[in-house]
C-alpha cells in the first residue's frame, strides 16, 4: 500500500514537471532551425530530464553507488531545467510586448529562442563552478549597546546550510572546516541543515565536522533538513563529533567578570515533526544571566526573529533563506521569509541571515554566493 502511495504521489509532479519541458519544446524548437539529428536529440534530450530530475529526488532509495551517479546527472539536468524555463517564460513576455507594441524584426524569434538556450548554459555552468568552489569568507561587524571591553572583538565563524549528502561528501566539507578554523574564530556556529540523508548513510562525510576547533566551542541547531533525515539520529552523531546541539537551551561564555550567552533553538517547524523538540526562544534564555553582555540565538529559520526580540535576544544568526541559491528563486523567498540575506535590524534586535555554506538541489550558485560568515561582536 506504501509503495502505491509513493508512485501515485510521485505521478503528480512527473506529470507537471512533463508539461512544463514539452511547454519548453513548443516554445523554443519551432524557432531554431536545427538539422533534424540535433532537432531529434533536442527532443530526446527534453525527455531524458523529464525523467531525470524526479529520479533523482527518489535516488536514494536506490543502492548507494547509482544513487549518487543519478543524483548528480538529475541535479544538473534540473538545474539547467530551471534556468531554461524561466527563460522561456521571460522570452514569452518579451515577444508579447513587442507584439502589442507591433515591432517585429526580422528574425527575433530565431535570436530571442537563441539567447533563451545559450543564456541558460552560461548561468548553469558559472553557477556551477560557483557551487562548487569554497565559500568566501564573509566578515560582519554588529554594534551591541553597552558591549563590555572583555568581549569587545568577540568572533563567531557561522556555517550554515551545507546539506552533506548525493553531492556533497567529505571533500567538500573539509575544505570548509579548514577555512573556519582557520580563521581562529572565538565561538563556532552551525544554524542548521548540515545533511541530507540518514546517518548510516552520511556519517563518513560528515566525520570532519569533528576537527571543527574553537577556544569557547563549536555549536549547532536543527535545521527543517534535519528532521527530513532523522533529527534524532543525528542529534546524537553530532554529538557524538564534539558538537554542541542547543536544544532550546544556551551556554555562558565567561570573560573576567563578563559573561555572554549563546543560545539556540531548534527548527522553527520542528513541532510538526517531534512535539517535544517545538522552538522556544523564551525557553532557550531560562536562567541566563541577567546582566551579559550580550545574548546570540541560533535559530535556523529568519522566520524565529519575532519570538527570539521578545525574549530578549540582542542578535540572532539564521540560514535557510540560501540568499535565493540562483536568480530568480531569490524573488520569492521574501514570500515565506522576513529577510533573505545580511545584517538587518528587527526591533531591537540584529538579524544576520547566512547565504549558506553549501548548497541543495542543483549544484548551481548565480547571484547568490556562498559564504563563510566571521561575526565579530564591536561596541554601538
Amino acid at each position: 500500500m506504501s509503495t502505491r502511495r509513493s508512485r501515485r504521489s510521485l505521478l503528480v509532479p512527473t506529470a507537471i514537471v512533463a508539461a512544463l519541458h514539452a511547454y519548453i519544446g513548443a516554445r523554443l524548437l519551432p524557432a531554431l532551425p536545427l538539422p533534424a539529428a540535433i532537432h531529434a536529440l533536442a527532443v530526446l534530450w527534453l525527455i531524458a530530464s523529464t525523467l531525470l530530475i524526479p529520479a533523482a529526488l527518489m535516488a536514494r532509495r536506490l543502492a548507494s553507488g547509482w544513487a549518487d551517479k543519478l543524483s548528480w546527472i538529475g541535479m544538473l539536468a534540473m538545474g539547467f531545467f530551471s534556468s531554461l524555463l524561466v527563460l522561456t517564460v521571460a522570452r514569452d513576455l518579451f515577444l508579447l510586448v513587442a507584439m502589442l507594441a507591433r515591432w517585429q524584426p526580422a528574425g527575433l524569434a530565431f535570436y530571442s529562442a537563441s539567447a533563451v538556450v545559450g543564456l541558460a548554459v552560461a548561468v548553469s555552468v558559472i553557477g556551477y563552478f560557483n557551487a562548487r568552489g569554497l565559500a568566501r569568507v564573509k566578515k560582519v561587524d554588529v554594534p551591541i549597546a553597552n558591549l563590555p571591553r572583555e568581549f569587545e572583538g568577540f568572533t563567531i565563524a557561522q556555517i550554515s546550510d551545507i546539506h552533506v549528502g548525493p553531492t556533497i561528501k567529505a571533500p567538500y566539507l573539509n575544505r570548509i572546516v579548514d577555512s573556519v578554523n582557520g580563521l581562529e574564530p572565538d565561538a563556532i556556529a552551525i544554524t542548521g541543515d548540515l545533511v541530507d540523508g540518514s546517518v548510516r548513510e552520511l556519517s563518513a562525510h560528515t566525520a570532519p565536522f569533528a576537527r571543527l576547533s574553537a577556544p569557547h566551542g563549536a555549536y549547532v541547531v536543527t535545521g527543517n533538513h534535519e528532521y527530513y533525515s532523522g533529527a534524532e539520529p543525528w542529534i546524537e552523531e553530532l554529538t557524538r563529533l564534539g558538537l554542541r546541539v542547543l536544544m532550546n537551551e544556551h551556554v555562558v561564555v565567561a570573560r573576567g567578570e563578563a559573561s555572554l550567552v549563546l543560545g539556540g533553538v531548534t527548527d522553527f517547524t520542528a513541532g510538526g515533526f517531534i512535539e517535544s523538540h517545538r522552538s522556544d526562544p523564551v525557553r532557550a534564555l531560562h536562567g541566563a544571566p541577567a546582566n551579559a553582555a550580550a545574548r546570540v540565538l541560533l535559530a535556523h529559520q529568519p522566520r524565529s526573529a519575532p519570538a527570539a526580540a521578545a525574549a530578549g535576544f540582542d542578535l540572532q544568526l539564521s540560514g535557510h533563506t540560501h540568499g535565493g541559491q540562483f536568480w530568480p528563486w531569490n524573488l520569492f523567498v521574501p514570500m515565506q521569509q522576513p529577510y533573505v540575506h545580511g545584517l538587518n535590524r528587527h526591533e531591537s534586535m540584529w538579524i544576520y541571515v547566512s547565504r549558506g555554506t553549501g548548497y541543495w538541489g542543483p549544484p548551481k550558485r548565480f547571484g547568490a554566493p556562498s559564504e563563510i560568515t566571521l561575526v565579530r561582536l564591536v561596541r554601538a
